[in-house]
């Protein structure tokens, strides 16, 4: 318990529907822990509703989360802590999400290296909101399989049966996963494996990450063969694809996990990071860059810290460097359009450039065009704003 509070304390996180965050549970638990202990052992405790929260989708859909209170994530962090090393060794090792030791990047390997020996069909499966259709009965059955342990089954369904308060009205739920809590990313593992397993005793060569699934097949038929019996096993869990978004296609027109692929001249296959990610970064920043939020230079710098580096993590392994020099160019041409807007009047950019060690006649010229801020954001300030001036406020980089 001790290590699951200190895993729960780093994590951080939003109060559940008790409104209690860490510091607050913290104290609370000095008081209720031996009865919250007692009912866990007793086999009659009760978790509380998760708190829904809906997270905007570039689709206009929404994902949704539901964020248990702190004690529950408490609870389900050590029963994750026991689970975990028993059942992550039984998996696939086609399986790489949410598991020990394993990354996206695994999986974009892995598919890559089978795109270069030749298998450029790809079955894309895309599973429609998986984590909200997860039937209860049929996880329950594949996880007693592997934890033949009542008590444990007993909690597992508590959490499951919980429900979820939207608006203060308590959704009672007979499927489904809610993304949010420790366990989740676990039981849909459990689930998932069934259909791995087929996979590999068909011989398959296949990626999964989560519920985004790739098979990698030689021909457009082969690959017509294979979508048939997967939406069988699909079916069988009680799970729907997305028609709209699932294909057999060349793997040079789809994408996984935010990554394209190309052909080189010499016949070596590159990575990319696609396009829809690419507009999803770049949305991003133009919201953390606006010229109307009041914020200082700094404020920006400090926010373009929290999000890009770990946005360059995820797409590390694109082999574009010319595309990451093209984004941190734009970047600081943002920052410079910001520069600007904050100076304001021709008097001010004209002074607070001389300071920063711009030529008199540099210095004229932007504040000359004082509104044409893109414009002199490209031509004349360039040279005074530089690579060097933007490395000494601390600003990311791509490249």
């Amino acid at each position: 318990m001790q290590r699951a509070w200190k895993r729960v304390k780093a994590n951080k996180g939003a109060a559940g529907v008790d409104g209690l965050d860490i510091g607050q549970t913290k104290e609370h638990l000095k008081r209720a822990w031996p009865t919250i202990r007692r009912q866990l052992m007793e086999g009659t405790y009760r978790p509380l509703p998760a708190r829904r929260v809906g997270i905007p989708k570039a689709d206009g859909s929404e994902r949704e989360l539901g964020i248990p209170t702190v004690t529950d994530r408490l609870v389900q962090q050590a029963l994750l802590q026991v689970l975990q090393p028993l059942i992550d060794p039984t998996f696939s090792e086609h399986s790489h999400g949410f598991r020990p030791g394993r990354r996206a990047r695994d999986a974009v390997l892995a598919a890559q290296q089978y795109v270069q020996e030749g298998y450029r069909v790809v079955v894309d499966v895309d599973l429609s909101k998986f984590f909200d259709r997860v039937s209860h009965d049929i996880l329950i059955d594949r996880l007693k399989k592997r934890v033949p342990d009542p008590g444990v089954i007993r909690l597992v369904r508590a959490y499951l049966n919980a429900g979820m308060m939207d608006g203060g009205v308590v959704v009672e739920r007979v499927e489904g996963t809610p993304q949010g809590g420790p366990l989740s990313p676990l039981l849909a593992n459990v689930l998932l494996d069934e259909v791995d397993r087929e996979l590999e005793r068909r011989g398959h060569r296949f990626a999964r990450y989560a519920d985004d699934c790739n098979v990698y097949v030689r021909s457009q038929k082969s690959g017509e063969r294979v979508m048939t019996p997967l939406k069988r096993l699909y079916d069988k869990l009680h799970l729907k694809i997305n028609e709209s978004k699932s294909a057999v296609a060349s793997v040079f027109g789809r994408k996984f996990l935010g990554y394209a692929r190309w052909l080189t001249r010499n016949g070596e296959v590159g990575r990319a990071v696609s396009g829809k990610a690419l507009e999803t970064f770049k949305q991003r920043i133009r919201q953390l860059t606006r010229r109307t939020d009041g914020c200082s230079i700094a404020e920006v710098v400090e926010k373009l810290r929290s999000y890009v580096p770990g946005w360059k993590a995820c797409f590390g392994l694109a082999q574009t460097p010319r595309v990451w020099r093209g984004l941190d160019e734009w970047m600081r041409r943002r920052m410079r359009v910001l520069h600007l807007k904050h100076w304001r009047r021709g008097k001010t950019i004209y002074r607070e450039l001389l300071k920063l060690g711009a030529t008199p006649r540099i210095a004229q010229s932007v504040a000359a065009l004082s509104h044409r801020w893109w414009h002199n954001s490209l031509t004349a300030l360039h040279h005074v704003l530089t690579i060097d001036y933007f490395d000494r406020l601390g600003m990311p980089h791509l490249s």
